[in-house]
């Protein structure tokens, strides 16, 4: 039997009854990935020493009558956490050589749950591209289309997936990371609430690996189906030991419902900052018929969803406030010199942008406070309705563009070129708040494209759009391997 695109909730059945064991799961991950990934390209860091001596401890622990979570099931990490022993770059070449010599929170996770980490998976310079590609690995292709991308900066995990190369995975998301790889390769990803996963250890090479919670990112879980994104979160979930987690426990609360027939979701399409394209809008709106033929109450608009153009305002200059503050103060200077050009009525995204890059300490609380209010009209929001559907990116995967200036690069949306650094819009509606949000497959495009949306959830109420996702699975089918 093959085993390689069931789901680990299956494997694990499998596993528990002795119809497998995890050499045997290991040893055909390793392998698929010798066969496959020449052509994709996704598990730039192979481990497979490792791996196969984790999966007889697996075995022999099972035999002993041990059962864990993750017991025996072969996965793979996002490139940019710390395996002890294997290399963290970040894709830049002068760090190609650097492997820490501690496990990020997470991998330790991971390990105590009983996986088995097959290898690292790619991503694109500093995390920064909607693809995955660098000069130390190479490009990462999309595995429905070897001339597309897979997305990033997750890319490398989303294509492994969709491949067969593992049943789990764990990647992170600012720009939406996790969710926009999930869409361009047809799989399931979770972006957690804020805060919910601690991230020590998912830091730039030589960065110290401290219990520091960034602004906006999140790691969060990767997966073929909806309910392994909750076996996996639950795994994952819980403060970093070595802070709140000295006095706190974690308990998310249960799913609202359970029933498609109980939820009350709206369906957004529009942005007034960014066009949908019309594979993703033929997407939305088959979710919007299934939830409807499901007996959900569907909203198409209201009067309590919080304002678009702020969060996006907001989201970019909290942003790019975040990476002003790493560059070179050279770099850092000119852009200031820049930014004080610019004419005060300019509010375009651009503007916007380049006055986050060097936004003052003042301005930074300003826009912060400004973000807590939005945040509470969030709150308001999830007492009317229960998840948001919306849109991810514009536009299914787009092809191969390694322009070095990102905001150079266009794509191309029903005929019409726009800039692809807008695409982040989409993805800002859940990251500025901090709210969890549930990427699922949605159908495919003309061209035979995966097409995704994503379910945004209330705060720590991560389980409400996992189940909505699961429901959904349900009703339209879920992930199907590449042709």
């Amino acid at each position: 039997m093959e085993w390689a695109f069931l789901s680990a909730e299956e494997l694990m059945t499998a596993l528990r009854t002795g119809e497998v064991t995890s050499v045997e799961l290991t040893d055909e991950a390793i392998f698929r990935i010798e066969r496959d990934d020449k052509a994709i390209n996704s598990i730039c860091v192979t481990d497979f020493d490792r791996a196969r001596a984790a999966a007889r401890r697996a075995d022999e622990a099972r035999a002993r009558g041990e059962d864990r979570p993750l017991l025996g099931i072969p996965v793979t990490v996002k490139e940019s956490y710390n395996v002890a022993g294997l290399p963290t770059t970040w894709g830049m070449p002068q760090y190609a050589n650097y492997a820490p010599d501690e496990d990020a929170v997470m991998v330790s996770r991971l390990k105590a749950a009983g996986a088995v980490i097959l290898g690292k998976t790619n991503v694109p310079f500093m995390l920064q591209d909607w693809q995955s590609f660098n000069e130390i690995y190479g490009t990462t292709n999309n595995p429905w289309d070897h001339g597309r991308t897979p997305g990033g900066s997750s890319g490398g995990s989303a294509a492994a997936l969709a491949s067969g190369l593992g049943a789990l995975s764990i990647g992170s998301d600012l720009a939406g990371s996790l969710r926009n790889p999930a869409h361009f390769c047809g799989i399931y990803a979770h972006k957690p609430t804020f805060g919910l996963v601690a991230t020590r250890g998912m830091v730039p090479p030589h960065a110290p690996a401290l219990p520091i919670e960034g602004d906006l990112g999140v790691c969060g879980p990767m997966a073929r189906t909806a309910r392994d994104l909750t076996l996996l979160l639950d795994v994952m979930a819980g403060p970093d030991p070595l802070t709140r987690g000295v006095a706190y426990d974690l308990t998310l609360p249960p799913a609202r419902h359970q029933r498609l027939s109980d939820f009350r979701v709206l369906v957004l399409d529009e942005h007034p900052l960014i066009v949908t394209g019309s594979a993703v809008r033929a997407g939305l709106n088959r979710v919007a018929a299934a939830l409807v033929d499901g007996g959900a109450r569907v909203e198409r608009h209201s009067p309590v969803m919080p304002d678009l153009a702020e969060n996006a305002t907001l989201y970019a200059k909290l942003m790019l406030s975040s990476s002003g503050a790493r560059l070179p103060a050279p770099a850092y200077e000119n852009l200031q010199k820049q930014a004080a050009t610019l004419n005060p009525d300019d509010q375009s995204m651009d503007a916007t942008r380049l006055r986050g890059l060097v936004l003052s300490h003042r301005d930074w609380i300003d826009a912060d406070i400004r973000r807590e209010v939005h945040r509470h009209a969030w709150r308001q929001f999830f007492a009317e309705f229960d998840a948001v559907v919306c849109p991810i990116m514009s536009i299914p995967a787009f092809p191969h563009d390694h322009n070095p200036d990102r905001g150079e690069q266009r794509i191309d949306i029903d005929g019409v070129a726009y800039p692809s650094v807008d695409q982040s819009i989409w993805a800002g509606l859940a990251t500025l708040p901090g709210l969890p949000a549930t990427a699922i497959p949605a159908g495919r495009s003309p061209e035979g494209l995966p097409v995704g949306v994503q379910l945004i959830g209330p705060m720590y109420e991560d389980r409400t759009p996992l189940r909505l996702a699961e429901l959904l699975e349900q009703t339209l089918g879920g992930f199907e391997p590449p042709k």
